[in-house]
């Protein structure tokens, strides 16, 4: 049975150690921030940070991973403030949302590696797929949060899990509930 690290907790897998670490995370540890994408390596959406470097978990068997630490998007930050996610949302890069987790996860490891990357650097470095384009918001968000992770800046955009839409709407008016309709009748 495989033994690995998953966000800083150890977990033993009763799983035949040629399964992807993609299935094991999401069908067997109920990590489902790490998606189902296209199954072959070419989308990213499954990317996760094995030993600090992305790799993508539909490529890498849990027997690969063997003694391993696998951080998830779960993993990257419980309340949202790493600098990825707070850029992603103060540049406006995130739209569906299905690719974010894959691109959060790659942009953190680049940035672990090289807090000031250039464009090109970035562009290799996160090779997801995003069908909704975000592309060139998404170097600037990888730009920013290199700033922040330089402490030459800081991101506040991001409200935390579990704040209540009034809160929200309030540091967020865009995020204003939709007035009740008019009561119709007599």
């Amino acid at each position: 049975m495989p033994r690995l690290t998953v966000n800083d907790r150890p977990i033993e897998f009763d799983m035949d150690p040629r399964t992807p670490l993609l299935w094991a995370l999401r069908d067997a540890a109920n990590l489902t921030g790490t998606k189902y994408g296209c199954g072959v390596g070419d989308c990213g959406a499954c990317m996760v940070m094995v030993d600090s470097a992305a790799l993508r978990s539909c490529l890498i068997s849990l027997a690969e991973c063997e003694g391993r630490f696998v951080t998830t998007i779960e993993g990257l930050s419980h309340d949202r403030s790493h600098p990825v996610q707070q850029a992603m949302v103060a540049e406006q890069a995130i739209q569906c949302g299905f690719c974010t987790p894959g691109i959060v996860i790659s942009g953190a490891a680049l940035l672990a590696r090289n807090a000031n990357p250039s464009e090109a650097e970035i562009r290799e470095a996160i090779p997801n797929l995003c069908r909704c384009g975000v592309y060139p918001r998404l170097v600037r968000a990888i730009q920013r949060a290199g700033a922040v992770t330089r402490r030459e800046e800081t991101i506040s955009a991001a409200p935390a899990p579990g704040i209540t839409r009034e809160d929200a709407a309030r540091a967020v008016p865009a995020m204003a509930p939709e007035p009740p309709p008019p009561p119709t009748g007599p």
